[in-house]
């Protein structure tokens, strides 16, 4: 079994796994507390599995009762982002329009796999429709409400919304979603929650319907960075598996960029939040250098001025539904979104790639080893109902929720969405610690020690 060290996590996958293993609970037992929770929540899940899950957790159980568990998180109940193939299960993507389609003859690559380690996959969770929205509102199935939500019902994040709130809520200690522009970090940071984006193409991403293929990202929203590392030994098929244990962040490096610090944009909660937990790495013996990452700042304008890359990869995903009758069935918000990118010359694509590629080159060379912080939203979560109403407050909101995370997307940088504290009315704020693409490994030890400094007592 995993070392998983003695900063534990109450609620998360490897504390419930050492209940299996002490024998103060069994898989049978967390399959039914999840299905109370599941059944509690509206509009959380698209599909449930139940008898697959109630056949893996009894497998499961015997497992244990044998002292012969497949891997540490054997037994673990886990849901899936209704863009993962899960053999039974239509795969809707949000949309009302696949609601008719045949269901999945097989489990996607990276859902299989996390089966063959003995997780039980409870069922498929809501999102926004294609993908397509930071926000979490659908439409066709319902919008999950954010549990941290005060006087009035705010927004989940998206796209990966069920997801999200069926980890806050408790239903699941794990659940996996997808990131083209912020869809794993942002809903983690509304909720609380962990949240990381892998580099794109670390994990399988074989039977989970895209969005933007240079851009798409698999990856686990959790209730610890633990739990994230050991479902990335699990999907990497990794023999040994990776310590658990807080390491010292003793002359580590972490670039602060001082120009997100200071816009305006950035509420006064995210950013006092955001300093106090520099301040305890700082104090633990990390190197803080405040000064703008000009390969993130240069990327922010890019986007602004030319375009998102993601829009043009994800209409001509589209395009032949967009130019069906089927294309009235959509979510209006999503078909014009989508709509908007027809009009994108090839010319602006071709230098969207070619910047892409410069961008990246820059920013390996600018961190030069360290770690990137800024804050993962500029704001707690918005409430639901003006959004609901308001098609140009919608836009605005959903731009200004995916601004810090799309940098991030569009230069392959692997992310980890920690909570980093609350505001007045108790809802949750995220800090984003960000690497150059393929440094998954260091930037997730990174983070198990960051998490275990700033969470609060």
């Amino acid at each position: 079994m995993t070392d998983t060290g003695s900063h534990s996590v109450t609620g998360d996958a490897c504390a419930l796994a050492e209940d299996f293993a002490q024998g103060r609970s069994d898989p049978v037992q967390a399959l039914d507390k999840a299905l109370q929770q599941a059944a509690r929540a509206d509009h959380v899940f698209i599909s449930m599995s139940i008898e697959r899950a109630r056949r893996e957790a009894e497998a499961s159980a015997a497992r244990w009762q044998q002292g012969q568990p497949l891997s540490p998180f054997d037994g673990v109940p886990i849901a899936w982002k209704d863009l993962f193939d899960v053999a039974g299960s239509v795969t809707t993507a949000g949309a009302a329009v696949r609601n008719n389609l045949s269901p999945a003859l097989l489990d996607a690559p990276s859902v299989g796999l996390l089966a063959r380690s003995g997780m039980v996959s409870l069922g498929k969770t809501n999102l926004s429709e294609f993908a397509y929205s930071g926000l979490g509102l659908n439409p066709h199935f319902g919008t999950p409400i954010n549990p941290n939500s005060d006087g009035s019902p705010r927004i989940p994040g998206g796209s990966s919304s069920g997801s999200a709130v069926a980890v806050a809520n408790g239903t699941v200690p794990i659940a996996m979603g997808t990131d083209t522009a912020g869809s794993i970090r942002v809903p983690a940071a509304l909720n609380g929650l962990v949240g990381f984006r892998s580099t794109s193409r670390r994990y399988s991403r074989d039977g989970v319907f895209p969005l933007a293929l240079t851009l798409d990202s698999v990856g686990p929203l959790t209730r610890s960075v633990r739990d994230a590392l050991v479902i990335d030994d699990l999907l990497c098929a990794r023999s040994k598996p990776s310590s658990l244990i807080p390491r010292s962040l003793a002359g580590q490096r972490f670039l602060l960029d001082q120009a997100v610090l200071e816009d305006e944009r950035v509420t006064p909660a995210v950013r006092d939040n955001l300093l106090r937990a520099v301040e305890a790495l700082r104090a633990s013996g990390a190197l803080i250098e405040v000064k703008p990452c000009q390969a993130f700042q240069a990327t922010l304008l890019l986007t602004q001025q030319q375009g998102w890359l993601g829009a043009a990869e994800a209409f001509a995903l589209h395009q032949a539904l967009l130019d069906s009758d089927a294309a009235s069935q959509l979510d209006p918000r999503v078909r014009k979104r989508l709509e908007a990118a027809r009009s994108m010359p090839a010319s602006l694509l071709v230098n969207l790639y070619a910047a892409r590629e410069r961008l990246q080159e820059q920013l390996t060379l600018e961190l030069d080893g360290a770690l990137l912080i800024t804050p993962t939203v500029a704001h707690v979560a918005p409430p639901l109902a003006p959004l609901l109403k308001d098609d140009d407050l919608f836009v605005q909101t959903n731009l200004a929720t995916l601004r810090l995370t799309m940098p991030g997307s569009l230069l392959n940088m692997p992310g980890v969405s920690l909570p980093s504290g609350r505001d007045a009315s108790g809802l949750p704020t995220g800090l984003l610690l960000s690497a150059p693409a393929g440094e998954d490994a260091r930037l997730l030890r990174a983070a198990l020690t960051v998490e275990s400094l700033i969470a609060a007592p």
